[in-house]
């Protein structure tokens, strides 16, 4: 069992590391040059990673979200995509029509099942 002081001790030393970090990203950021070719090729990778982990999530999903179908997941996703770019790239218009569209879907095959 640990005491009230080894806790704190943690949450300080999290906190700590976590300052220390952004303290030298403030302190480096003046000399980056964020048009650099690092920085392209590190603004990929982040979006590949994204790109990757969102396909996984529709394809093989795990938890609750495999008991639903695949082409209700597809679906959401592409009427998502179609009301994100007639809203004019308006990310919270995309989200809420393929949310909606995602919940209604569920609720209609449940109710059929």
């Amino acid at each position: 069992m640990h005491n009230a002081a080894d806790l704190w001790l943690l949450m300080l030393a999290c906190a700590a590391a976590t300052y220390m970090w952004r303290g030298l990203g403030v302190l480096l950021s003046g000399r980056l040059n964020p048009q650099s070719a690092m920085f392209e090729w590190i603004s990929c990778v982040a979006y590949a990673l994204v790109a990757g982990l969102i396909a996984r999530i529709i394809v093989a999903p795990s938890g609750l979200l495999s008991q639903t179908a695949l082409t209700d997941r597809l679906l959401a996703c592409a009427i998502a995509f179609v009301a994100y770019r007639v809203a004019r790239r308006n990310m919270f218009v995309g989200m809420v029509c393929g949310l909606a569209f995602f919940m209604g879907a569920v609720y209609v095959r449940s109710a059929i099942l």
